[in-house]
């Protein structure tokens, strides 16, 4: 029996899913296709330079967020392999590096397919939940709104109505529509990301793709990592080594005046003492930002949740990892991004409360996080965002992020492991 209304339970809400997917179909992508057309038909104009690589990018985040729903509400990945675009570009390199990236030609290709194809698709499991719901109505006596039963008023399907029979043969119609629903909604909205997927994924030179984000990532990774040898050697250069230095200087000063000036020499080592324990703390504060000590004693997820106390925002956190651990430079890799997008939400989305959710599932570790502030985050122009995209990069990861103005934010990354 519970089994039985977990299933109905899923059933209604694939229902609304397929309807709220249905309009976001029609309507989103019917927007961004017309803006794409005039945007492209104004390049030669040179408008177009500077609103191309806007529009290119709204398409990315609509064809994303189709992505992760594909992936949470029905365990179907698939894979983004965009191109890397360098921050600071200009809006004419932006446009024309956009435009050489096979993605997103898929995404352009996917537009049309999806405001008519994936219109139907997603309509049908929400027909299947809600259009019964008609029958009963017109069996109950909303028949008598349309004919006073001396002729044809209404059609429920391929039933006319025209009476009390009829309508009861129409609540019998629904009756029938609904028990369907009950096998055919979950895998009619599956067939709708699957039908996502075959115009979205990467076709026959995947291989060849694929190839070209690693070497990509890689080099980003190269870089990420010269660059964080620079930021630890400089911080040891101006902190821990500076303060140990003057302490050493101060306990040869303290050693020569221990027998002529007890008292100052008793000031220096107090102050020596002090600067040992700051020496302390940055060295700690600087291994912790190499590899959170938590992290590797009690794993991702609690280490996710003391980074959540250090928030000056309120945190809640929510783990489902099944008591695994991944590797240790996948779940540096999560930790490490998810303390981008925290600080990120903390500095400029004006939340007053977070959310975070680890699970793994589908041999993906799966983490969102989403703010109740302002919204209007993009992956690009010098956000943390890129650089989040680009640790994850190295691993075959992705990130979604879902901004409306007005808000919520919802960034959702995506990492393919195994948990031991």
């Amino acid at each position: 029996m519970e089994m039985n209304r977990e299933r109905v339970r899923g059933v209604v809400v694939d229902g609304g899913r397929g309807l709220g997917l249905a309009v976001v179909s029609l309507g989103g992508s019917l927007t961004l296709f017309v803006l794409v057309v005039v945007s492209l038909a104004l390049i030669p104009a040179g408008v177009g330079l500077i609103t191309t690589p806007w529009v290119l990018a709204g398409v990315r985040v609509q064809a994303d967020r189709r992505r992760v729903f594909a992936a949470e509400w029905c365990g179907v990945r698939i894979p983004a392999a965009y191109r890397v675009v360098p921050n600071g570009a200009m809006p004419w390199t932006r446009t024309f590096r956009m435009l050489g990236d096979p993605a997103t030609w898929r995404d352009l290709r996917w537009l049309p397919v999806d405001m008519i194809a994936g219109f139907v698709t997603a309509l049908l499991p929400a027909a299947l939940v809600f259009y019964p719901l008609e029958g009963f109505a017109l069996a109950f006596g909303l028949w008598r709104v349309f004919t006073d039963g001396t002729y044809v008023g209404w059609w429920y399907g391929f039933v006319p109505v025209s009476g009390q029979g009829s309508a009861l043969l129409a609540g019998l119609l629904g009756v029938g529509i609904l028990v369907a629903s009950y096998f055919l909604t979950p895998a009619l909205l599956r067939f709708h990301f699957l039908l996502t997927r075959a115009v979205l994924a990467p076709g026959s030179g995947e291989l060849a793709e694929r190839v070209r984000v690693l070497t990509e990532t890689r080099r980003d990774a190269v870089d990420s990592s010269a660059a964080e040898l620079r930021r630890i050697e400089r911080d040891l250069h101006d902190g821990a080594q500076a303060r140990l230095v003057a302490m050493g200087m101060d306990l040869g000063t303290i050693e020569a005046l221990m027998e002529k000036n007890p008292a100052k020499a008793r000031e220096l080592l107090a102050r020596a003492r002090q600067s040992s324990a700051e020496a302390l703390g940055e060295l700690r504060d600087l291994v912790r930002g190499i590899h959170p000590p938590v992290l590797a004693e009690r794993g991702l997820a609690d280490a996710v949740r003391a980074l959540a106390l250090r928030m000056p925002v309120p945190t809640e956190v929510g783990a489902e990892l099944g008591g695994g651990r991944a590797d240790a430079p996948v779940e540096s890799a999560a930790y490490f991004a998810v303390s981008e997008v925290l600080t990120n939400a903390v500095k400029h989305s004006g939340a007053d409360r977070i959310w975070v959710d680890l699970r793994y599932a589908e041999g993906a570790l799966r983490i969102s996080v989403t703010d109740n502030g302002t919204g209007g985050a993009v992956i690009g122009a010098g956000s943390g965002l890129s650089g989040v995209e680009r640790r994850l990069g190295t691993f075959d990861g992705v990130l979604a992020v879902s901004s409306p103005a007005g808000g919520p934010t919802m960034v959702t990354m995506e990492i393919p492991c195994v948990l031991s």
